[in-house]
């Protein structure tokens, strides 16, 4: 009988510590849509906020900047929307999906042609890229990856769309071009440079796409429309774009402006 009641209190106590929220587990969280080229630097710019806001958690989505704006508007409850373009940004406010006076030009960045570390040929232009070495280039999707169509502008500015049509290998993110480059799947791979340092033992940089080739690599924030963390949101556009947030973006490799 003892042992029957020792058990069975085991078995309550472990429901009130199931029920029961410890002193250290966040009792705020909200998520964050950003695009993928940011990780790195969004992870670290989370823990800067945790580490100023006690029991918060910020919860982070990395993908496309066109597969996040779409989700937002099939109704994904997200707080806080980063793209890699402008475009994003401006269909979800046409939308009026977003809270227009939270909006911010926080990041610019540059694009690139990379080759794998162990290439065995260089390129030194974008012209190269007609060689006949090179069989496969990769880039982002141009209807859902914003790095995907800097890459088209910047072979258009070339002339060069048709000469490589047939050698375009098309990626779900940017990381994914940056991935088929490293290891070597593909010949070459136009990517951000702030990718490019993220592996720069497995990738290495040829050439940097001229500003006039594309359109500016602009990043946008706001805070959605409807978000039940709107406060929170606001926080975090606030560190992104004050002085500890600029830093940590200049580290990895992002201009501020």
């Amino acid at each position: 009988m003892g042992k029957r009641f020792v058990v069975i209190l085991a078995s309550i106590f472990s429901f009130l510590l199931m029920t029961v929220e410890s002193p250290g587990q966040p009792d705020r969280e909200f998520l964050v849509s950003a695009a993928i080229s940011l990780t790195n630097a969004f992870e670290e710019l989370g823990k800067t906020f945790q580490g100023k806001n006690k029991n918060v958690r910020v919860l982070f989505n990395f993908a496309g900047s066109g597969d996040l704006m779409r989700q937002i508007v099939g109704g994904a409850p997200v707080d806080v929307f980063a793209s890699a373009s402008p475009r994003e940004m401006d269909a979800l406010e046409q939308k009026g999906l977003i809270l227009k006076d939270t909006r911010k030009n926080f990041a610019e960045n540059r694009v690139v042609l990379v080759l794998p570390a162990r290439a065995s040929f260089p390129l030194t232009s974008f012209d190269d890229l007609k060689r006949k070495e090179v069989k496969r280039i990769a880039i982002g999707n141009p209807q859902t990856v914003p790095a995907g169509r800097y890459a088209e502008e910047v072979l258009k500015h070339f002339n060069l769309s048709d000469f490589v049509k047939d050698k375009l290998i098309f990626a779900e993110n940017v990381r994914q071009v940056l991935d088929y480059v490293s290891r070597g799947e593909v010949d070459a791979g136009m990517v951000y440079s702030t990718d490019a340092l993220i592996k720069s033992k497995q990738v290495k940089i040829a050439v940097e796409a001229p500003p006039k080739s594309h359109a500016p690599v602009v990043y946008p924030i706001a805070v959605i429309k409807g978000s039940k963390k709107e406060s929170l949101g606001k926080e975090f556009i606030s560190l992104v774009s004050a002085k500890d947030g600029r830093e940590i973006l200049k580290r990895y490799g992002f201009l501020v402006p």
